[in-house]
C-alpha cells in the first residue's frame, strides 16, 4: 500500500524553511499522496491553490499529522513530536545528540529517516544547506556584534561544509582566518587568545565530556571577543554555549559575546528551501512506495522505535531521479 506524506508548518521559532514548493511537484509521481498544511507556502509567496493545481492536497494541522510519513526540516524539535504514534518521520532529527528525542522515538514506535545521515557518493545530501548555515551565521552574528570582521583575526574550527560557508563570507569581508581541524584541537587551545572571533563548526561527539573552550578559558580571550557557535551543541565544544533564537541571538558570559542560533539557514529561508527541495524531491516516490535507495537505508536510524545498527552501504546509489 502506498504511503501518504504530511507536510506540517515548522513549529520552531522563526523556522521558515519548507521542504517542497509547487514548482517542483511535477517531477514527483506520488504528489497526489502529499498533504500540505494550510498556508504552507505563504512565507515563500505561494498560495494553497498553487499546491492544489500542482496535484497535491491542502489539509489542517490535525489531518496532516495523521498521514503515514511526516516530513519537516526541524522535526526533531517539533512541538507535535510526542503526538506521533507509529509514524515515519523524515527530517533533521539529531537523536544521537538528544536523549529526550530518542526516548520519544522509542516510546511512540516511530520509524526515522534522519537527514543528517543521508549521503550519496560519500557527500552529504544537504551539503548546500550546511554551507548556508555557515554563511547565515556569520552574516547575522556580525550584525549583532556591531563590527565588520575586516582585518580581524578569526579562528574557524572545522573543515566541513558549515565551515566552508562561514569562510566564504569571512573572506569576502576581509577577515584573517586560521582553520583548525579536529586534529589541531591542542594547537587551537594554545592559540585561542590570539583571535577576535572564534567560529565553531565542529560536531562534538555526544559521548565526549570535555570541551574545546571551557568557561575558565573565557578570561584568556581578547577583550570583546565573539564566539559564533554554529554547531551549537550544549555541553559540546564550547562549555558556555546554550541555544539562542533568531529573535534573541546573543548573550554575554564573562565579557565574551556568544552567538548560538541553532537553525541559522532559516535566516536565508528562500535559499535554504531551494536547497532542501533539490536534495529531497527525488526520494519521495521511493518513500511512498517502500522502495528505499541506499541513501535512505543508511539514514534509517529507527524502525518502529528500535534503533538500527545499519552498516553503511557503499554501492553506487544510482536509482534516483524520476
Amino acid at each position: 500500500m502506498k504511503k501518504t506524506v504530511g507536510f506540517p508548518i515548522g513549529s520552531k521559532e522563526n523556522e521558515k524553511r519548507r521542504v517542497l514548493t509547487p514548482t517542483i511537484l511535477d517531477r514527483i509521481i506520488s504528489r497526489d499522496l502529499f498533504y500540505f498544511e494550510e498556508g504552507y507556502g505563504e512565507v515563500l509567496g505561494f498560495e494553497d491553490t498553487d499546491y492544489l493545481e500542482a496535484g497535491a492536497h491542502i489539509a489542517s494541522r490535525e489531518e496532516i499529522l495523521e498521514k503515514d510519513i511526516i516530513c519537516e526540516p526541524k522535526i526533531g524539535d517539533a512541538d507535535y513530536l510526542k503526538q506521533l504514534k507509529n509514524k515515519t518521520i523524515f527530517g533533521w532529527v539529531h537523536a544521537a545528540q538528544n536523549p529526550e528525542i530518542t526516548r520519544i522515538i522509542e516510546k511512540n514506535s516511530l520509524t526515522v529517516y534522519a537527514w543528517e545521515d543521508m549521503y550519496k557518493n560519500d557527500r552529504h545530501i544537504f551539503w548546500r544547506n550546511n554551507e548556508l548555515a555557515g554563511e547565515a551565521a556569520i552574516l547575522n552574528a556580525i550584525q549583532c556584534y556591531g563590527k565588520l570582521p575586516f582585518a580581524l583575526r578569526v579562528a574557524v574550527l572545522g573543515r566541513g561544509n558549515v565551515a566552508k560557508g562561514a569562510m566564504k563570507i569571512l573572506n569576502q569581508f576581509g577577515a584573517i582566518c586560521t582553520v583548525y581541524s579536529y586534529k589541531k584541537e591542542k594547537l587551537f587551545r594554545s592559540e585561542m587568545d590570539q583571535f577576535d572571533i572564534i567560529v565553531n563548526a565542529l560536531l562534538w561527539e555526544a559521548d565526549r565530556k570535555d570541551h574545546l573552550i571551557y568557561k575558565s578559558d573565557l578570561k584568556r580571550l581578547k577583550k570583546d571577543a565573539l564566539i559564533i557557535d554554529i554547531s551549537c551543541d550544549e555541553e559540546g565544544a564550547i562549555e558556555t554555549t546554550h541555544p539562542t533564537t533568531i529573535a534573541d541571538p546573543i548573550y554575554i558570559v564573562n565579557g565574551v559575546t556568544h552567538y548560538a542560533v541553532d537553525h541559522t539557514p532559516s535566516i536565508l529561508y528562500k535559499s535554504a528551501t531551494k536547497s532542501i527541495e533539490k536534495a529531497t524531491f527525488q526520494y519521495f516516490d521511493r518513500l511512498c512506495n517502500g522502495r528505499e535507495t541506499l541513501a535512505l537505508k543508511n539514514a534509517k536510524e529507527f524502525i518502529k522505535g528500535q534503533r538500527q545498527e545499519t552498516p553503511y552501504f557503499t554501492e553506487p546509489d544510482s536509482e534516483l531521479v524520476v
